[in-house]
């Protein structure tokens, strides 16, 4: 099995040269979803979920070598989980979250960072505007209330 250290290099090296919507390095949103897991007390699949929970959908890595990985099939059920489906609705992406054992705490840290009002605060106004309103969507879909409260 990978460890948490082999599975954060792999996600590092994965996610080279991508940016988020703030022009920060990627890996700055990785870290910040695998601390915000680990803060609300989440175990090691859990952990190396979130280092890995965008690489499928952002095709950093494939669902073929997510599904032969030396991972846990507790952390792979919980990456495809939170992986979105192209011409997913919400409430079926949801859906799969909440019917995933592990899944939830690990979107509700990657919500948690994307609607920071520190990095919403530099993309322009109808940018934060829609982020700001999908996020809160989702986050009520989940159940998740209060701005970046906790749940199992």
């Amino acid at each position: 099995m990978l460890t948490l250290t082999e599975v954060e290099a792999l996600a590092r090296a994965a996610h080279e040269g991508q940016t988020d919507k703030a022009g920060r390095p990627y890996s700055e949103h990785l870290q910040a979803v695998a601390d915000g897991v680990r803060d609300r007390g989440g175990d090691a699949d859990q952990i190396a979920a979130a280092w890995l929970h965008d690489a499928v959908e952002d095709d950093a890595l494939s669902e073929t070598w997510l599904r032969g990985a030396a991972l846990s099939d507790r952390t792979k059920a919980v990456v495809l989980a939170v992986t979105k489906r192209a011409g997913e609705t919400p409430e079926a992406y949801a859906g799969r979250v909440l019917a995933t054992p592990g899944a939830l705490l690990v979107k509700e840290a990657d919500l948690a960072h994307n609607a920071d009002p520190a990095r919403l605060a530099v993309l322009d106004a109808p940018t934060r505007s829609r982020l700001t309103e999908k996020y809160a969507h989702m986050r009520a879909l989940l159940g998740l209330t209060g701005g970046t409260g906790t749940a199992g």
